[in-house]
C-alpha cells in the first residue's frame, strides 16, 4: 500500500480510501465486515463514511455496521483513520440537520455512539451551510477539538469560493481549518479543476475524489452491456448514450493497453494534483480488489495526453471562459 499525506497535515493516509456508502443498504453487515477486513489486510487505513448513510428509513446504519467492526478488536480502530460527516437532515425536527452549533455537537456525540469510538480523526462537512457564519461552525469545530472528540477538519461538495471563505475565516481564529475536500471527480467529470482544484491547492487541502468511475460508466460499462453482464437504466443511460463515442474511445485505449478501464481511471486520478485518495464504495470484495489494483497502473505524459483528449477537462478560472 502506498501512503500520501491528508493535504498539508502530517497524517498520513493509504492512496484509496474505502467508502462504506453501501453497507447496509446494498452490502449486508457480514460482507462489510468481510470487506473492511480485507483492506485492512492490504494496509488501506483511511474509511470514509456519513452519519446519514443507510438509507431513508435507517439514517446511521452504516456507521452503526462500522461500530461493531471496530468493537471486534484486534486493532481495528487503531489502525483506521476515520472520517464521517455531519449536515444531512437526520430527522424532521428543527436543528437536527446543517452546521450549527447545536447541531454539530449533537450530531457529532451521536456518530461517535454509533462508531463505538471516542474520536473522530477527520470531521467533514457534508455540503456548505449557507445559513450558518462560519465563526460559528468554527467555534463549535474548537470546542470539539478541545474536548478531544475530532482532530481534523474537512469539506465536501464545496466550490471554490466556499473553501476559501472557510480558510479565511479560520485563519482569523486562527485554528487550523479544513485540510482536505471531498468533491465529485472523474475523467468523466472534471469540473473541479476550474476552481475547487485550484482553491485546494492555495490552502493546501487534499483531494478525495468520490464516484471516480462516475456511476460505472468508466469501469467498462460497454463491454459489460455486450456480454450482458449489467444493463443500465434513468439517468446512467441517458448519460451512457450521450457519452457513448468517448467511452468506447476509452474502453479501446484500456484494451490496448492490456488494462482494465476501472483501473485506468483511478489511476489517472492519482496522477492529477491535490488529489491524496480516490473514493472507492464496493459491495462486493472483487470490487475492492478491482479498486487497489489501481496503484499498480502507472500513466505516463503520453498516456496522459491521451486521456485528456478523449475526455477533455475545463481550464482554471478565469482563462476558462474569459480569456
Amino acid at each position: 500500500m502506498k501512503y500520501t499525506h491528508l493535504g498539508r497535515s502530517g497524517l498520513e493516509v493509504s492512496r484509496v480510501c474505502l467508502g462504506t456508502m453501501n453497507f447496509g443498504p446494498h452490502t449486508q453487515e457480514a460482507d462489510a465486515h468481510r470487506i473492511m477486513d480485507e483492506a485492512r489486510e492490504a494496509g488501506l487505513n483511511f474509511f470514509d463514511t456519513a452519519n446519514a448513510y443507510g438509507g431513508e428509513d435507517h439514517r446511521g446504519w452504516t456507521e452503526e455496521i462500522i461500530g461493531r467492526w471496530f468493537a471486534k478488536g484486534g486493532g481495528r480502530r487503531n489502525d483506521t483513520v476515520l472520517a464521517t460527516k455531519v449536515y444531512g437532515r437526520m430527522s424532521h425536527k428543527p436543528n437536527d440537520s446543517h452546521l450549527s452549533a447545536l447541531n454539530i455537537r449533537r450530531a457529532l456525540d451521536a456518530s461517535l455512539k454509533r462508531l463505538q469510538t471516542d474520536h473522530i480523526e477527520l470531521y467533514q462537512f457534508h455540503h456548505v451551510d449557507r445559513g450558518t457564519p462560519w465563526d460559528e461552525i468554527w467555534q463549535a469545530v474548537d470546542v470539539a477539538v478541545q474536548q478531544g472528540k475530532i482532530i481534523y477538519s474537512g469539506s465536501s461538495n464545496f466550490a471554490g469560493w466556499h473553501i476559501a471563505a472557510a480558510q479565511e475565516a479560520a485563519a482569523r481564529r486562527p485554528v487550523t481549518g479544513l485540510v482536505s475536500e471531498q468533491s465529485i471527480y472523474s475523467l468523466m467529470q472534471r469540473s473541479v479543476e476550474r476552481e475547487v482544484i485550484p482553491a485546494a491547492q492555495h490552502y493546501g487541502l487534499g483531494l478525495l475524489p468520490w464516484s471516480p468511475l462516475h456511476g460505472g460508466l468508466l469501469g467498462g460499462v460497454l463491454k459489460k452491456e455486450h456480454d450482458g453482464v449489467r444493463r443500465l437504466g434513468g439517468r446512467a443511460a441517458q448519460a451512457l448514450e450521450a457519452f457513448a463515442d468517448d467511452i468506447a474511445a476509452f474502453e479501446s485505449f484500456a484494451a490496448q493497453r492490456g488494462q482494465e478501464p476501472g483501473d485506468i481511471a483511478l489511476a489517472w486520478l492519482l496522477h492529477q494534483p491535490a488529489v491524496t485518495a480516490p473514493i472507492i464504495g464496493p459491495r462486493t470484495s472483487d470490487q475492492l480488489a478491482a479498486g487497489l489494483r489501481a496503484l499498480e497502473v502507472s500513466l505516463d505524459a503520453d498516456a496522459l495526453a491521451q486521456l485528456d483528449q478523449i475526455f477533455p477537462g475545463p481550464k482554471t478560472a478565469p482563462e476558462d471562459y474569459a480569456w
